[in-house]
């Protein structure tokens, strides 16, 4: 008898959460659960427009003990609704985001909190499109792996505001640090410190500053793309013969081209993942859709002025850069360290990250995907000190160390005979 009034009220929360609840009932039921998202969704025009959660989430879960059949959206559950804005989302960089990641060659060696677990890299990197087999893996996980949605990236869930997307804040989470730090350039940039200003009310309303949306989504095009590319590499090669021999050289770095000059299997791999512009076409076209851009509060001698000096330090940061993956490359020729496991490699891969084995190979990659990053970028978003004291400074001092170690190493071997 003793046991009959606990019996008696699972018994009763049983019956509670198999209960069948209608449409009102999510909004009942989360209140209490996750009153936030509630109030989120209150405030959208998702709310104001009778777009309710089942058009998101399916109407497969309708009890608390069967919370894992809601369904999470997709960009094809967004496309239904907004089909020109994802029509162009998947034209752009952004649907890649997922595919450009998971193309680096040790991506796999990192912890699954940082890749699957969104934690690092994936944090950012799940804005991209996923197959199939990711999508299996999420449903699988509860969602709690990989992400799934890609729209409420940057158009936060449940308000989904395009107010607060039109923000450059909307870009901070992603495009800063390492080897993208954008928001630290533009937001000091003079660009970046009008529309804060403007933000703060010091400026009025209608004084004129751009945003990285301004520049990068004109009129709202979710066809996110620059025109030189992640990586500012980029195929033609140029006429001059000395800018044409580094990018050679870097092309060769990143394993595009092998020691001859001729295309690898991984060509294949960067075109997929749009990761550089591969012919002149795409290029003029980005560039001409920036000048445009620019050209609403500039002249246009001054916009492609400017832009050309962004082009003139990726020249000068590639000279650079070509050196020092010469250097690593007579290393491995000569034998004083060895070369990447796997295929033999003639040049140091650009792309193995902080998994390269050697400290200089670890100096090099910190050289081109941090300092030579920031050399050029911070040239196109008009920020001196990135350009100058965090981008080719570096790189200068990059190559100092590299060219020391080099000449170490080299009389070490020497002295071991």
């Amino acid at each position: 008898m003793r046991h009959a009034r606990p019996v008696l009220f699972l018994s009763s929360v049983l019956l509670l959460l198999s209960a069948p609840a209608g449409a009102a009932d999510c909004i009942a039921c989360h209140e209490k659960s996750s009153p936030q998202i509630v109030a989120d969704w209150k405030l959208s025009k998702h709310s104001g427009n009778a777009v309710g959660c089942e058009a998101c989430h399916g109407d497969g879960h309708t009890t608390m003990i069967d919370a894992a059949k809601a369904t999470l959206p997709t960009p094809e559950t967004c496309e239904v609704c907004h089909e020109a804005r994802v029509a162009q989302f998947m034209k752009g960089k952004h649907a890649l985001a997922w595919v450009s990641m998971n193309a680096m060659p040790t991506i796999h060696a990192q912890p699954v909190a940082l890749i699957a677990g969104m934690k690092g890299c994936g944090g950012c990197h799940k804005i991209g499109t996923k197959s199939e087999a990711d999508l299996k893996a999420i449903a699988t996980s509860g969602g709690r792996l990989h992400g799934n949605a890609s729209c409420d990236a940057c158009h936060t869930r449940h308000t989904f505001s395009v107010k607060e997307a039109r923000q450059p804040q909307a870009c901070q989470t992603c495009h800063m640090g390492f080897d993208h730090p954008q928001w630290e350039m533009y937001s000091a940039s003079k660009h970046g410190v009008r529309y804060l200003l403007k933000q703060n009310g010091t400026l009025p309303e209608g004084t004129p500053a751009p945003t990285c949306q301004a520049c990068h989504m004109p009129s709202g095009d979710h066809e996110v793309r620059a025109p030189w590319g992640f990586l500012a590499v980029r195929l033609p090669l140029p006429e001059d013969p000395q800018w044409k021999a580094d990018r050679i050289t870097i092309l060769q770095g990143l394993q595009v081209l092998d020691p001859d000059g001729k295309p690898t299997a991984r060509l294949d791999a960067v075109k997929a993942a749009d990761i550089a512009r591969l012919d002149e076409a795409s290029w003029v076209q980005g560039r001409a859709k920036m000048v445009a851009v620019c050209t609403q509060c500039h002249s246009a001698d001054f916009a492609t002025g400017e832009l050309k000096k962004g082009d003139d330090m990726i020249r000068e940061a590639d000279h650079l850069m070509a050196e020092a993956i010469r250097i690593v490359a007579g290393l491995y020729k000569d034998g004083v360290i060895p070369k990447p496991a796997g295929a033999g490699l003639a040049f140091p891969d650009l792309l193995t990250f902080h998994d390269a084995a050697n400290p200089i190979e670890q100096r090099l990659f910190v050289m081109f995907l941090e300092h030579r990053m920031r050399a050029f970028q911070g040239t196109f978003h008009a920020n001196p000190d990135y350009a100058l004291w965090y981008g080719w400074s570096e790189m200068r001092r990059d190559l100092t160390e590299i060219r020391h170690l080099a000449e170490e190493m080299r009389a070490a071997k020497a002295r071991k005979g």
